[in-house]
C-alpha cells in the first residue's frame, strides 16, 4: 500500500481546523455547542463537538473527513453520544469549492428501517460555515430538516 500523501483536494477540509461556536437551537437547545477540529498529518480530520441537548443531557459528537484517492471521493463518518448508530460518508466538492456534499444512509426517522441522507457543509467565508441536513424524498428531492451554524472562535 502506497503512502497516503496530501493532495489539493484536502485543501476545503483543512480550511475547518479550528475552534467554532456552535448555534442550532432545534437541535442543541439555547446554549451552543463546541467544536473543535483538528488535522491528522493533512491526510484525516476530526472535529470533536460538545454541549447540551434540548433535554439538558450532555453530549459529544465526533466526525471524522479524508479523501479517498482510489474513489475520488470525500468519505467520512460521524458518531454522537445521543445515538448507537454510526454515519458513514462518501461526497464530493461543488464546482465552487465552498460545499461539500455527503451521501449517507441511516435510520429513518419517521418510520421502521433506513433513509438516504445528504449532509452539506458550505463555507459561507474562512470564519463561518453551515452543515445543513436533508433527508431524500420518495421524488428524489431533498427535505431539509436540520440546519446549524458555526463561527469560529478568535
Amino acid at each position: 500500500m502506497k503512502t497516503a500523501e496530501v493532495l489539493k483536494e484536502h485543501s476545503f477540509l483543512e480550511r475547518l481546523v479550528g475552534n467554532w461556536t456552535v448555534t442550532a437551537p432545534d437541535m442543541t437547545g439555547s446554549e451552543p455547542w463546541t467544536e473543535t477540529v483538528r488535522s491528522l498529518h493533512g491526510i484525516w480530520f476530526v472535529a470533536e463537538g460538545t454541549g447540551r441537548m434540548p433535554d439538558g443531557k450532555e453530549a459529544t459528537s465526533i466526525l471524522t473527513l479524508g479523501y479517498n484517492a482510489a474513489k475520488s471521493k470525500y468519505v467520512g463518518s460521524w458518531i454522537g453520544s445521543m445515538m448507537d448508530y454510526m454515519w458513514v460518508y462518501e461526497g464530493e466538492l461543488d464546482a465552487s469549492g465552498n460545499v461539500l456534499d455527503l451521501y449517507t444512509t441511516g435510520p429513518d426517522f419517521n418510520s421502521e428501517g433506513l433513509a438516504d441522507y445528504r449532509e452539506q457543509i458550505i463555507f459561507t467565508d474562512a470564519d463561518h460555515r453551515t452543515f445543513i441536513s436533508s433527508a431524500k424524498q420518495p421524488d428524489g428531492s431533498w427535505k431539509q430538516f436540520m440546519e446549524a451554524h458555526y463561527a469560529r472562535k478568535i
